[in-house]
């Protein structure tokens, strides 16, 4: 071998050496004789470099996988020998090989079995044991090797066949493993079951890694070999004796775990789990409170889980097969289990409680389908609720300031728990509602000397009740009284304790997103809406010290303000008044740090034209606030776009264009305010985005900054398009024309839609406009698709890609909007130039986006012009280039009809035919038969067969014969 070129394996070797390493692989796994070497190596013990083994190994791992089939029978039996003599030697060598060879070695054994195991090698198994015996290094391949198999065989998270997406080969793969699992099963199972508990018994006690190793094969095994195997006396005590060892018992959980896993009959599963839980129990393990070591018990809560589950599983199947008394029975050994289960739920470690949720979750969901509960039931579902609002509750150790992994743990956890309140809902509504009342009153009388965790989960509660208990349209005030009461005294009792000051962001943010979640009870109790607005709007709300709560706070002070609506009239001014110094726009060289982030900023922004835009004042009330609203941001535009211009280091400039962009933005989002009801016109604010628009649009001649600039503009441009309906026409063509120059694809990509639009929406009247700009357009789309790109510079392609269908989409537009004479106008020789590129897309870029947009556009054109009044040699193009565009885009092999968005364009392929015979008439027909599919060399009989399902006069039929 290359001595040289295997340096590069040390994982510290240079780039230089680790890529010719990584070359010398590639060359080896082509050669035909390298895997020999590599064997040799391997069986000789030639190298001692752990990453040079390993490196064989990789060679003969890729030889059995890609290039078995290619090997004589002289070297396949070369290659098995090699691995028995690699595992012979193990037994020997002084010091046993890094776990990681060991791995590797394990799932070449794996590969080789899969490969010869039904064929060359029945006895791959009986002949590894044969050399291993029950010597240590020996029993720990042999362990490997058969979770490597077990991997192989079963694990559904290694994907074992190159060709992944290949449905049939997943399919062969899948019968292949069924074969050799029934294989197996017949002949060697037994006697590796027997091997496994030789191994158990000899080690338990002086070989835990071994002995735990031993445990992990008989619970991946379990699962798919006869129970009664391992689910007996003898293996059932040996385990049940680990769980009693400290070095074992966890593994002997997870054992254990699996048996029960086992699908198994109903009856059988119950007596199973009643077994094992009866030896439990007398062993002690029910004890929990006497346990310290965490690890385990999260394993043996997985492990209740289990049986817990188990046991609801029989009980669901007896009750479907009507066996009324088993089902009884059943449900008497789950309620057994409940107080185990409460136990574990409710222990101070989250891994453990969380272990047990399945359970406790599946249980409740059997005494919701009970007509009547005992008292008993009733007895464990509070103290389910009770377990659940203790387990809630944040520790001293969460980090609010700096969230980590342990942050985002709990709070996947607590949407755990969530579920569990959601169903304990539906089986005792009641009954939740006055437990989270008596909690949250309790709480709320002394809040000032309760301890933050406390107050938090206190109104969590009440937040979550509006989830577990549904109503339409958040209508939580009306209809059961009960409710309606409860719900409103707590909601009176939060917004007027004066809790909104507690002095932690967590139960700031609980408060303001309550208030939020509840905005019907403002409704009905109205006088609280300025305590709440206060609290929005001072030092608990956006003028809070955590950047967190200000920052969320905009965000729900939005929503608050959208969903009072006509309620918010008294308060509009002074809101807006109060407001103000938090809009102001903070340019990159005054150094102050604002309250809000300029994304924070847009909400308040649009609060504020909300504010306005719904208020019961005048139009012309309403022109004056919203001018003083966006006069600030047009002033500060002007400056800081003449400091742009005169800035010479890059990153002011980059600040001043962001700073610009953001006073842009701001005026955008104002405009949301508006609606069909609302309108710019009725509000008598076009005069104000009339100028905004004039102050804006000097920023797209500006020649620094121009992304930034341009993305800003053209997302206002965008928004008064909706606006302020045709006034906008007038800025359009100067806007345009400064956004066509000196663009790049990413540019036009995202220019095309503002065009697109303008065209939807006015049609005809921008007609003129869009035949005056339409060469340019399709000008500076065509310079930028005919600059040369490197040929792997991926980001290009992908960016030309989507260019290309902008400008289809361009195009469809222009034909869907009714005016093809935009296109028609241009001259004979620029429609020839359209035309073909629209027949180049749709036949020859594998886009199926692009196809199917390209083959509307042709139909869409055909329906226009196809007929016997059609422009002067339209039809002969039909012809010449339609027709055959239609029978060349399916038959590219690119043409996948697995991918749905091929089917699509097949789909408007044959539409774009349909329409050909609607407008030719037999004519087509008889084009078709006489010269265009005879030149295609296809057969009279299925010429005849295409014809006629053209003639259909359901498109369906044609549409399904084509996909045929």
């Amino acid at each position: 071998m290359d001595e040289q070129a295997l340096l590069g394996l040390n994982p510290n070797a240079d780039a230089d050496f680790r890529q010719r390493a990584l070359a010398y692989f590639e060359q080896l796994k082509i050669s035909q004789d390298a895997w020999q070497v590599c064997a040799e190596a391997l069986a000789q013990s030639i190298y001692s470099d752990d990453h040079i083994k390993f490196f064989c190994f990789q060679v003969l791992e890729h030889q059995i996988k890609f290039k078995y089939s290619e090997l004589t029978e002289v070297q396949q039996q070369l290659i098995r020998e090699t691995l028995i003599t690699w595992l012979q030697a193990q037994m020997l060598n002084p010091q046993p090989e890094k776990t990681f060879i060991r791995n590797k070695a394990a799932q070449v054994f794996a590969l080789l079995f899969v490969t010869e195991y039904l064929t060359k090698w029945p006895k791959f198994f009986f002949d590894i044991l044969s050399v291993v015996d029950l010597n240590p290094r020996g029993v720990d391949m042999y362990l490997r090797i058969l979770m490597a198999v077990d991997a192989e065989l079963v694990d559904r998270d290694v994907v074992h066949t190159s060709e992944a997406s290949n449905y049939f080969a997943l399919i062969l793969e899948a019968r292949r493993n069924t074969l050799l699992k029934d294989t197996m099963r017949e002949q060697c199972i037994p006697s590796l079951v027997e091997s496994w508990y030789q191994i158990l018994q000899n080690y338990q006690y002086n070989n835990s890694e071994l002995t735990c190793q031993c445990l992990e094969v008989v619970g991946a095994y379990v699962s798919w070999i006869d129970l009664s195997l391992i689910a007996n006396e003898r293996f059932i005590n040996m385990l049940l004796g680990h769980m009693s060892v400290e070095v074992l018992r966890e593994e002997a959980c997870d054992c254990l775990f699996e048996i029960v896993n086992k699908g198994m009959d109903p009856i059988d599963k119950t007596k199973l789990v009643e077994s094992l839980c009866q030896v439990l129990q007398s062993a002690g393990l029910f004890s929990i409170d006497q346990e310290d070591d965490v690890d385990f018990l999260a394993r043996f809560s997985k492990l209740v889980n289990g049986m817990g589950q188990a046991l609801i599983a029989s009980w669901t199947k007896l009750i479907k097969n009507g066996d009324m008394k088993s089902a009884q029975d059943t449900l008497q050994a789950i309620e057994a289990k409940v107080a185990l289960m409460l136990q574990l739920l409710i222990h101070e470690d989250d891994d453990i409680s969380s272990n047990i949720i399945g359970f406790c979750y599946d249980y409740l969901h059997i005494l919701k389908q009970l007509s009547a509960l005992s008292d008993q039931q009733k007895a464990n579902v509070e103290a389910i609720m009770l377990a659940v609002m203790k387990k809630l509750t944040y520790d001293e150790e969460y980090n609010f300031e700096n969230e980590g992994e342990d942050e985002a743990m709990f709070v996947e956890y607590r949407k755990q728990l969530k579920l569990l309140l959601d169903r304990l809902a539906q089986v005792s509504p009641e009954l939740l509602l006055a437990s989270v009342r008596r909690v949250f009153n309790t709480t709320l009388q002394n809040w000032q000397t309760t301890r933050f965790m406390e107050v938090e989960v206190a109104i969590r509660l009440l937040y979550m009740l509006a989830e577990a208990l549904p109503v339409s349209h958040g209508a939580h005030f009306s209809g059961d009284v009960t409710k309606a009461t409860a719900l409103q005294d707590m909601m009176r009792t939060l917004v007027t304790s004066g809790v909104s000051a507690y002095q932690h962001t967590s139960v700031t943010l609980e408060f303001f997103e309550t208030v939020v979640r509840y905005e019907k009870f403002f409704a009905v109790e109205s006088q609280h809406i300025p305590t709440v607005l206060m609290a929005f709007l001072d030092h608990r709300g956006l003028r809070h010290t955590s950047p967190k709560v200000r920052s969320r706070t905009a965000y729900l002070f939005s929503r608050f303000v959208k969903s009072l609506n006509k309620q918010m009239n008294p308060f509009i001014e002074d809101v807006l008044n109060r407001i103000q110094d938090l809009m102001e726009l903070s340019p990159p060289e005054n150094g102050y740090q604002a309250l809000l982030s300029s994304d924070d900023q847009l909400f308040i922004y649009e609060t504020a034209g909300v504010l306005i835009v719904n208020s019961e004042y005048s139009a012309e009330r309403k022109q004056v606030l919203m001018r003083n609203l966006l006069t600030p941001l047009m002033e500060k535009f002007k400056v800081l776009l003449e400091k742009l211009m005169m800035a010479q280091d890059e990153d002011r400039q980059m600040a001043l264009a962001d700073c610009l962009n953001h006073a842009v933005g701001f005026a955008s989002r104002t405009s949301k305010a508006f609606s069909n009801k609302q309108t710019v016109k009725q509000c008598g604010c076009s005069e104000v985005y009339l100028d905004c628009l004039q102050t804006f649009l000097p920023a797209l001649s500006c020649p620094l900054q121009k992304e930034v600039l341009r993305s800003g503009v053209r997302t206002f441009l965008h928004r008064m398009i909706i606006c302020l309906e045709e006034e906008v026409l007038p800025f359009i063509p100067s806007a345009s024309e400064h956004m066509l120059k000196d663009c790049e694809a990413k540019d036009l990509q995202e220019f095309i839609p503002l065009i697109n639009q303008i065209t939807a929406k006015f049609k005809t009247q921008v007609s003129p406009f869009l035949q005056q700009m339409f060469m340019p357009l399709l000008h500076a789309i065509f310079e930028v698709l005919l600059l040369p790109a490197e040929e792997n510079d991926q980001s290009a392609a992908l960016e030309k890609q989507m260019l290309r269908r902008s400008y289809f989409a361009f195009l469809q537009t222009v034909t869907g909007s009714g005016m093809s004479e935009v296109i028609a106008n241009q001259g004979a020789e620029n429609v020839e130039r359209v035309l073909f590129t629209v027949i180049q897309g749709a036949v020859d870029y594998p886009d199926p986006i692009a196809q199917k947009t390209c083959f509307i556009i042709l139909s869409k054109l055909v329906e226009l012009w196809g007929g016997k009044d059609g422009p002067v040699g339209f039809a002969d193009f039909v012809y010449k280039h339609i027709v055959p565009a239609c029978f060349l885009a399916p038959l590219k092999q690119t043409f996948d009809l697995a991918d749905a968005q091929t089917v699509l364009a097949l789909s408007e392929c044959a539409v774009t035919l349909k329409t050909i015979h609607l407008k030719r008439g037999p004519e087509c027909i008889q084009y078709l038969q006489q010269e265009y599919l005879p030149s295609l060399q296809v057969a009279p009989e299925i010429i005849q067969e295409f014809c006629q399902a053209l003639q259909q006069p359901d498109a369906k039929v044609f549409k399904n014969y084509l996909k045929v």
